[in-house]
């Protein structure tokens, strides 16, 4: 009588949670037929700031959606057991999320149709370009990968495709991190440093969006996170986080070296609106606080690690939205030693405000991961067992010794 009441409560859950899901995704859809039917007016878009709040959104799925399948590596490639036994999950969101954010890129065109020009019409010179080819072959690896660990038959192939999902990541936040490296128009964007920059955000990210994730799916099938795996995965997204701060300065450190860059770097992050969310947002809350409740004695208690992950995520918008937003309101520079004024507000600080339709596509994105992990979860086998844990716990603890 229990069990089946149980299973009543899950399922009852399970309907709600792909409700909601749902229903986000249908007010994001709705949302991107008005922008359609409207035009980009109703945004807070224009000829400076062409690039808002949905690219904010999908830039993060996608660089997490990378990051996430970094648990699955570490066990595939690294053989690490116990991070293996969660590859499954770390698949299903890294392809969820991957979905949510070209979703959100794809509808924000304006005419989400021309998307077959570049899938049919393909510019090698062109880093959009060569990112068509990278999400489908994520997409292809991952699936592949998954098969692999699921079908027990596959298994004996499941390293190579790890390996393989493993490179793949690499170019595909590679390739994310060169769309703005090769900006060189912009003095916010035009460095080489962006790519492995991406890379490591994608780390942190990703796993904070893994201990989310995880810690949700525990509490919803009453089960708790063993203390070894616990311990390994939060001093772990600690390096990501510190590596991310680094990383970080030292963009900026390179930036102001140079002089024509002194004028971007000064007002992004001393005399801009932006600078508030950098200094507040992006480091304080996002990075410093995280370490401290990561490495002090809170960061034994697993509420405390949630709410760092949350924190990280919280960062990680501040981030981008400084990076691609305020990137993009400082005047180009294209008449370097002229001060350029025109009607076109040329040389001027330009301002957006995200608008309302903004954010219901962006979150529309947010809402496709959200449901894709849900039903996934609920349909396959991507937990492991609670006894196949500690066996694994067992089995990774004697090799290490």
């Amino acid at each position: 009588m229990i069990l089946t009441q149980n299973a009543r409560l899950e399922s009852g859950l399970f309907y709600l949670l792909a409700g909601l899901g749902s229903l986000v995704i249908a007010i994001g859809i709705g949302t991107a037929l008005y922008m359609e039917h409207s035009g980009h007016i109703v945004t807070g878009m224009n000829n400076q700031t062409v690039w808002g709040l949905p690219h904010v959104f999908a830039i993060f799925l996608i660089v997490a959606a990378s990051g996430v399948l970094n648990v699955a590596s570490i066990g595939s490639v690294f053989g690490k057991k116990i991070y293996k036994a969660r590859a499954p999950l770390s698949g299903l969101l890294a392809l969820g999320m991957l979905a949510g954010g070209l979703t959100v890129i794809m509808l924000d065109l304006g005419r989400a149709d021309r998307i077959i020009v570049a899938a049919t019409h393909f510019n090698p010179t062109s880093v959009f370009g060569w990112n068509v080819i990278l999400y489908p072959g994520f997409f292809a690896i991952v699936g592949i990968y998954l098969w692999t660990l699921m079908e027990r038959r596959m298994n004996e192939y499941s390293h190579i495709a790890g390996l393989a999902a493993f490179i793949w990541r690499l170019l595909l936040t590679t390739g994310t991190g060169s769309i703005f490296g090769f900006l060189v128009a912009r003095q916010g964007y035009g460095s080489a440093l962006l790519a492995p920059l991406f890379i490591i955000l994608s780390f942190a990210w990703g796993l904070a969006v893994f201990f989310v994730v995880q810690a949700a799916i525990c509490v919803w099938n009453n089960r708790s996170l063993q203390e070894n795996i616990f311990s390994r995965m939060r001093n772990l997204l600690g390096i990501f986080v510190a590596a991310t701060l680094f990383f970080t300065a030292i963009l900026h450190l390179t930036n102001a070296y140079f002089a024509k860059n002194v004028g971007f770097e000064s007002f992004l992050l001393f005399n801009s609106e932006f600078s508030a969310m950098f200094w507040v947002g992006q480091v304080l809350l996002g990075s410093l606080l995280p370490i401290y409740l990561i490495y002090s004695p809170a960061g034994n208690k697993r509420g405390w690690i949630t709410i760092a992950s949350l924190l990280i995520i919280f960062g990680a918008f501040c981030q981008l939205y400084v990076f691609i937003i305020g990137g993009q309101a400082y005047p180009l520079d294209i008449f370097p030693g002229y001060d350029v004024t025109s009607s076109f507000a040329d040389g001027a600080i330009n301002h957006y405000t995200p608008s309302v339709p903004e954010f219901f596509l962006s979150i529309g994105g947010i809402g496709i991961a959200f449901t894709v992990t849900v039903v996934g979860v609920r349909l396959l086998r991507v937990m492991p067992r609670q006894e196949a844990l500690e066996k694994l716990e067992e089995d990774d603890s004697d090799g290490a010794a």
